[in-house]
């Protein structure tokens, strides 16, 4: 009998994220089952697998994306604290717009608020342009990568601002909704970027001032 050619289990993908699962249940003991947890992670895997060109960087992305949502839902059910207001931003692919401006709000709210961005249809990458155009005002992100718009996160924010993903976005009560009309800097160039880059600056500097003056309730 030839020696079997299967991958091993500590480097096949369902090992590493029943590691992972086992890692976050630890995490949110006393709030979710392990069973739930290990569903978000898988779900979660799947999720990002389908726009991935490249899947040797999906557990340590499922990880975090799992972990965001795992924390989303545990705020929206009033088991995680929410101390700060939560502000979604979604457009369609989350490779430009949403993710300029969450980097944007980021910089400016120092912890202030806190901030989510999805897309309705993600891409594999973030847009080149906005990525250089971030880069030129001292904002990487590398790291950063595009996610789907769940449930979860739309629950736990107060405020959710749209850039023309249409209805994708659900609606719940008492939430903030507001739609920004911004292009989209796919095949943009460099310096239409930075048009995009400073209108959405403007725009959640704007933000940012009524979230804090109203102080936006935040939910339990």
């Amino acid at each position: 009998m030839s020696p079997s050619r299967e991958t091993p289990a500590l480097l096949s993908a369902d090992h590493v994220l029943h590691t992972i699962a086992e890692d976050l249940a630890q995490r949110f003991t006393g709030v979710f089952a392990p069973e739930t947890v290990e569903r978000y992670v898988f779900e979660s895997y799947t999720a990002l697998a389908r726009t991935a060109r490249i899947t040797s960087h999906l557990p340590s992305l499922t990880e975090r994306f799992a972990r965001d949502r795992l924390t989303a839902l545990a705020q929206a059910k009033g088991a995680a604290p929410h101390d700060v207001p939560e502000v979604l931003f979604v457009c369609v692919h989350n490779a430009g717009r949403s993710q300029m401006a969450a980097a944007l709000l980021n910089r400016h709210a120092a912890g202030r608020v806190h901030v989510r961005s999805a897309g309705s249809a993600p891409s594999a990458d973030l847009h080149p342009r906005a990525v250089e155009a971030m880069q030129e005002i001292g904002i990487d992100l590398h790291a950063a990568f595009p996610k789907p718009l769940t449930d979860d996160v739309v629950r736990a924010a107060d405020v959710v601002i749209t850039m023309g993903c249409g209805d994708a976005c659900p609606l719940y009560p008492g939430k903030r909704y507001e739609d920004w009309d911004l292009q989209d800097p796919a095949d943009t160039t460099l310096e239409q970027a930075r048009r995009i880059r400073d209108d959405i600056d403007t725009r959640v500097r704007h933000l940012l001032d009524e979230i804090l003056t109203h102080k936006t309730p935040t939910t339990p």
